[in-house]
């Protein structure tokens, strides 16, 4: 009550001084009601009295500062110019994307009056609290003395730190304060993910999307309410056509076999349609492999180890394991800087495996970042991640991996180092992973197989819309064939070279549900592969630290502390609930086309919304070209052009 009086007491006998305050704080609240009722509709016109005018309050009119006349007259005093709110600065300020009015009346200067006010009052309340205590010892605290000193002190801890630091402007100019902008922008993304996006936001998946995968992975129920969420008249909208006779698909379709005999391959797989794509040990963590591997064996699907080797948290669990091959062949190559692959390094992985190597794919690029090199530096390298790649321990040097391979350099030499693969892996399906690029180097390609009639059991094409630990926006934005274009290219240049019969194509991109694989069959992969799927089944949030050793869920990080929260045991059977669930809803949805088998499925069935008015069946799309016609000379223009020039 004291305080009060005295604070009322200074503001009657500094009244003028206050009043600026109390005319800007009139001014900021006016002008804002003003500006919300005019729904952000205003003009501004400029009468010979220099007037402005806002249209929708009865003509309204303010005066302004008039301009000087030559001889330095002027027609309006201080208080006019005080009484103005609707100058050119105030009027453009409520519709421009600069900091409210309130932020930029603070500077420096302001910032030390405030601290100077907060010091003077910190001062006379710790003043009062240790005078009155000998009479008022019962109810007087000094947690409020306490309280207001420790403020004023991180006060002017925090501005002093902010004028004397360099390297954010704002915190410069405006201190204190101006840290506020940095709070929001760390919280924003978890704003934007709990708060204001709605179930059809959020990149690269959307709410639906996730919440459909935490369902089916839990094992609860996956159905919705009320009809679908979707405008079904949104352009690029795909449609599956469904038959008036829906047949059952038998569960045995759901699975391929690999491996061409033609090119000395010896050990078929029998492939699931559904299965993990590439994602290194490093890049996640030792439970979340584990619980990867677990499910797959459970389920009896594939788990692609990535580039970074055969680790011992694959072998452990006793799942399929498909081994890619990057250009650091790690786990199969010696060198520095230059990795080099060795055959004897090769032979020794194979053989620590146990035979849970069924299939081996060499990584030209990733959909993510094609032609795009990686590092890892050594201060990162751990036992185990060196142990996995064969790497000496302590580490040397970093561990690189480059954009291209040492071991081959054109389309002949790959095909050649693929056989060189398959004879020393004793007859294993040896395929490659690539992001389709430019045209002619897979014509290069197909011809290169065509000629040496040899070649990969596989090709998996890996969309630009893929994911990845980390990569320059640039590559994960602007380069590369999207999954669509690069699988029915690669699907029609196989076709025309006479060679889809002998060669499996891969889908991985985005691929999460059943409707998705479904797709990605009717335009021609035969298998689909999904990364952030399974990471989604092991409890991915999206919070898209995966590149900042910080994942909250333990699966992209190192981190021994938030692996923890990671259980092998329960997330495998998440994995296996999802792939399971999902593979059977793909299952249904290929027999209410019609189709007995997965090999009925063709692009003709699903349909694509091209405009508002118009729709197209896959097939007019994405054309498949006759068999045979690239070596005819009778294919498309594109693609005869590109098979001519290699």
């Amino acid at each position: 009550v004291i305080l009060m009086i005295m604070m009322q007491q200074i503001y009657c006998s500094n009244r003028t001084k206050f009043a600026p305050l109390h005319r800007h704080l009139n001014q900021y609240f006016h002008s804002r009601q003003r500006h919300s009722a005019c729904s952000h509709y205003y003009s501004v016109r400029h009468s010979n009295a220099n007037t402005v005018t806002i249209p929708g309050f009865n003509q309204h009119s303010v005066r302004s500062v008039s301009s000087s006349s030559s001889d330095g007259a002027s027609s309006t005093s201080k208080a006019n110019q005080n009484d103005n709110i609707w100058s050119n600065e105030k009027v453009n300020a409520l519709v421009s994307h600069t900091f409210p009015d309130f932020i930029e009346f603070w500077n420096r200067k302001m910032y030390r009056k405030v601290g100077y006010s907060l010091a003077s009052l910190t001062t006379a309340i710790t003043y009062m609290t240790i005078s009155t205590a000998p009479y008022f010892c019962q109810i007087t605290s000094p947690l409020p003395a306490a309280a207001l000193t420790l403020t004023t002190a991180t006060y002017f801890i925090i501005g002093e730190n902010d004028m004397k630091q360099n390297q954010h402007a704002i915190r410069r100019n405006y201190p204190v304060l101006g840290n506020v902008r940095y709070i929001l922008e760390t919280v924003r993304p978890e704003l934007r993910q709990y708060i204001v996006e709605s179930d059809m936001d959020g990149r690269p998946f959307n709410r639906m999307d996730r919440a459909q995968i935490y369902t089916r992975a839990k094992g609860v129920d996956d159905t919705i309410a009320f009809g679908t969420r979707r405008n079904l008249y949104d352009v690029n909208t795909d449609i599956a056509c469904h038959s008036m006779w829906p047949k059952e698909v038998e569960k045995s379709s759901a699975r391929v076999n690999i491996g061409t005999e033609e090119f000395g391959t010896t050990k078929q797989y029998s492939a699931s349609i559904f299965n993990i794509s590439a994602m290194s040990y490093g890049a996640i963590s030792d439970n979340a492999i584990l619980a990867l591997n677990q499910g797959a064996k459970i389920g009896n699907f594939y788990h692609n180890t990535g580039e970074g080797g055969v680790s011992e948290f694959h072998k452990r669990p006793g799942g399929d394991i498909v081994w890619n091959i990057g250009t650091g062949y790690f786990g199969c190559g010696s060198g520095g800087d230059k990795r080099v692959f060795d055959p004897a390094c090769f032979l020794e992985t194979i053989d620590e495996s146990g035979g849970q190597i069924k299939m081996i794919e060499i990584k030209l690029s990733q959909g993510a970042k094609p032609g795009h090199g990686g590092l890892l530096p050594k201060a990162k390298i751990t036992e185990s991640i060196a142990k996995a790649r064969k790497l000496h321990y302590p580490p040397l040097h970093d561990c690189h991996s480059p954009s291209s391979h040492s071991a081959f350099s054109n389309s002949y030499e790959l095909v050649n180092f693929i056989a060189k693969v398959r004879e020393l892996s004793g007859g294993l399906p040896v395929g490659i992973k690539m992001c389709v690029g430019q045209p002619i180097d897979f014509a290069a390609l197909c011809k290169a197989i065509v000629d040496l009639n040899v070649g990969p059991d596989f090709i998996t094409i890996d969309g630009s819309e893929g994911g990845t630990g980390a990569a320059p926006p640039e590559f994960s934005d602007s380069i590369g064939v999207p999954l669509e274009e690069g699988l029915c290219l690669a699907r029609n240049f196989l076709i025309g070279a006479n060679l889809r019969h002998k060669i499996k194509l891969i889908a991985s991109g985005r691929i999460t549900s059943g409707f998705s694989i479904t797709r990605n069959l009717a335009l021609g992969a035969d298998l689909t592969n999904s990364a952030r799927g399974f990471m989604m089944s092991l409890g991915c949030i999206q919070a898209l630290k995966c590149n900042s050793n910080k994942c909250p869920t333990g699966i992209a990080t190192q981190n021994k502390d938030l692996m923890y929260g990671l259980d092998p045991e329960i997330k495998s059977v998440r994995v296996y609930n999802y792939h399971k669930r999902t593979v059977n809803s793909a299952l249904e949805i290929i027999g209410a086309m019609g189709c007995e088998d997965i090999k009925e499925l063709s692009a003709e069935k699903i349909m694509r919304r091209v405009r508002t008015n118009e729709t197209q069946t896959l097939s007019d799309h994405f054309p498949i070209v006759p068999n045979g016609c690239l070596l005819d000379g009778t294919a498309p223009n594109k693609l005869q052009t590109a098979w001519d020039g290699v």
